[in-house]
């Protein structure tokens, strides 16, 4: 039996980042993979979508080329070799996965991992032992029970990515991150969407104002958005998909040729071996503690499992802070109210911290600025002026309680606010931080002098 003295369950980016830092930190590392190095994430979610979506975002560049006074003759689009050059950009991460592997010297064991009592791993029937074992498992497209997947007239993301043909009409249910980004994707590539959101407001866990705005941009490019709707029925028996939409105003029937159900995401938890080893879960997250050791000692957690928020970045941060916590390091439990969220659909949205709404919950005295990119010297240049930058802070201190961005280029600029919170910088000292200009970051800039009175530029 090879014995380590970590084994990583998954490769994600939860799990190859916690498998590289524990090479680092000196553990004789392994991990275990089923079926690509980079899991889910590098292989049919955060990276190939955005590859779908630049070849988007250029195929809209072509069609708006007289406003840039550029005339663009003749343009067209091949749908098959857009998703060839996305299947392409994954592939090609995946072998730079395999290449960290080599260089940090950590064994990748194929197959599919199930735990064992013993601090043991079996895998396809070879059993492994650890000191520790860490497990990154992931998560996937979760399905309702009045919308189940057939993979070809109801889909999930993996089938979105890689549908033979064009469809001419799809229907996406939910407007998270991943239900936004493919909608604008066909959208841009020119299938007719529709959004259908079981909630009042699409991209339900941003600040109203963003979701207001979205609405606004999606509706001025195309795309039909349906809210306070609920899809009650599917009937796949013809030649396309017809499904019935319950709303305020009665039931409506949409047709399609597609219905994409991206309505969340389930944990692959079932068939690796909690309950043999007596690992506790509640519902479908394993429940750890602030070092995401599990209540069986050895055995730990990471990434979407977990009830954290199920982001890459988050997965990556757990994984690096609970190994460095088994090499005896001192680390600081990760602050889940600092975790910046990003939707790459255009205009793009980005926010960290507290909501509007929330910040009032909380008993919040505050003040609150906004700067319309429709102000902005760079935006304007560039031809995107859609969105702005919100921020919302403690009138009585001056702590920055959340920022919350739509447009151009924001989940490059949310970075700024992710790291003045963590330093507990105030109002004053992001007023009086110097912005490059013409940028679209000194959004950021002016709207914190909006919110002290002091802006120049609206």
């Amino acid at each position: 039996m090879s014995k380590y003295d970590i084994i990583v369950l998954g490769s994600g980016p939860g799990g190859y980042v916690t498998a590289i830092r524990a090479s680092q930190l000196g553990f004789k590392t392994a991990i275990v993979e089923k079926e690509n190095l980079g899991g889910v994430c590098l292989n049919w979610g955060c990276i190939p979508t955005k590859a779908l979506l630049k070849s988007a975002q250029v195929f809209e560049y072509l069609k708006h080329a007289e406003d840039y006074g550029l005339s663009v003759k003749e343009y067209d689009k091949d749908f098959g070799a857009v998703v060839k050059r996305s299947r392409g950009v994954a592939e090609g991460m995946s072998k730079g996965i395999q290449f960290l592997m080599k260089k940090n010297k950590i064994d990748v064991i194929e197959g599919y991992g199930t735990l064992k009592p013993g601090k043991k791993v079996d895998v396809d029937g070879t059993e492994y032992s650890a000191d520790h074992i860490i497990v990154a498992t992931g998560a996937r497209s979760r399905e309702l029970p009045n919308l189940p997947q057939d993979g070809k007239k109801v889909i999930g993301y993996r089938q979105a990515m890689t549908l033979p043909e064009q469809p001419k009409k799809m229907i996406v249910v939910g407007s998270g991150a991943i239900g936004i980004e493919f909608a604008y994707f066909y959208n841009s590539m020119g299938t007719e969407v529709t959004v259908v959101e079981y909630l009042p407001n699409i991209v339900p866990v941003e600040d109203e104002d963003v979701s207001k705005q979205l609405e606004r941009s999606f509706k001025k490019i195309g795309i039909k958005v349906m809210t306070s709707a609920e899809v009650t029925t599917v009937d796949t028996s013809g030649d396309g998909v017809k499904a019935t939409v319950k709303t305020a105003k009665g039931e409506e029937v949409l047709e399609a040729d597609i219905i994409l159900s991206a309505v969340g995401i389930k944990t692959n938890i079932e068939n690796i071996g909690l309950e043999d080893v007596g690992i506790a879960v509640d519902r479908d997250k394993v429940l750890v503690n602030d070092f995401y050791q599990t209540n069986v000692p050895g055995y730990y957690a990471i990434g979407d499992i977990t009830p954290g928020q199920a982001l890459a970045h988050v997965a990556s941060a757990e994984g690096i802070l609970c190994v460095e916590k088994i090499a005896g390091m001192h680390v600081e439990p990760i602050d889940y109210g600092n975790i910046p969220g990003c939707t790459y659909a255009s205009p793009e949205i980005a926010s960290v911290g507290l909501t509007e709404k929330q910040a009032k919950e909380k008993g919040y005295d505050l003040k609150i600025g906004k700067f319309p990119f429709s102000a902005s010297g760079k935006a304007s240049a560039s031809g995107n002026k859609d969105g702005f930058v919100k921020v919302i802070f403690d009138a009585k201190y001056g702590e920055w309680l959340g920022c919350h961005m739509i447009g151009a280029g924001v989940t490059d600029m949310i970075a700024e606010a992710v790291l003045g919170r963590k330093l507990e910088t105030t109002g004053h000292e992001v007023l009086k931080t110097i912005h490059p200009h013409p940028t679209m970051s000194e959004a950021v800039m002016e709207a914190v002098a909006d919110a002290y009175d002091e802006v120049i530029h609206i």
